[in-house]
């Protein structure tokens, strides 16, 4: 099963429809927030509020497919899941700012996920992502969310 997410801020549509499609081929549970559009395709629910229940479709994920949110990042890695980011961008109305993109390209830079800039290859980049053996990522949780955070802070200034 993939689990796609989108957190809960703004629509994400332009992912959410992908997944739907790509839900003719392969066993997808989405989480599409605020996204209008509804999947024709796959499981869908709007959101998770048992952290415990969220965090069971990560584990019983072959991949996890999100956006460039920081908690669920690293609860996919935290469960040892290959994590294909597909960041919210601002030229598409889905974040006041690209930060996400920031955020992609870091976590891409140090063989953490799979970054898919172009929702056109996301298929591609979730095969990928299930070849790929993964840096471990070994308890330095903390350390990543400070060092995440700072980025982040330095950039929305």
């Amino acid at each position: 099963m993939i689990f796609v997410t989108v957190g809960t801020a703004r629509d994400f549509e332009r992912l959410v429809k992908k997944a739907d499609e790509l839900g003719k081929k392969y066993k997808i549970v989405i989480q599409r927030g605020q996204t209008k559009y509804r999947p024709r395709n796959c499981k869908y629910f709007d959101f998770i509020i048992d952290r415990d229940r969220f965090l069971r479709y990560i584990k019983m994920a072959e991949v996890v497919v999100t956006h460039a949110g920081v908690g669920t990042i690293i609860n996919s890695l935290t469960e040892r899941k290959p994590t294909v980011v597909v960041p919210r961008r601002k030229m598409f109305n889905e974040h006041k700012n690209d930060h996400q993109m920031d955020i992609a390209r870091e976590l891409e830079k140090r063989k953490k996920i799979v970054a898919c800039y172009d929702i056109k290859k996301l298929e591609e980049k979730i095969l990928q992502a299930k070849r790929l053996k993964f840096d471990k990522y070994d308890g330095e949780k903390r350390r990543l969310e400070g060092s995440l955070k700072n980025f982040i802070h330095r950039c929305k200034k």
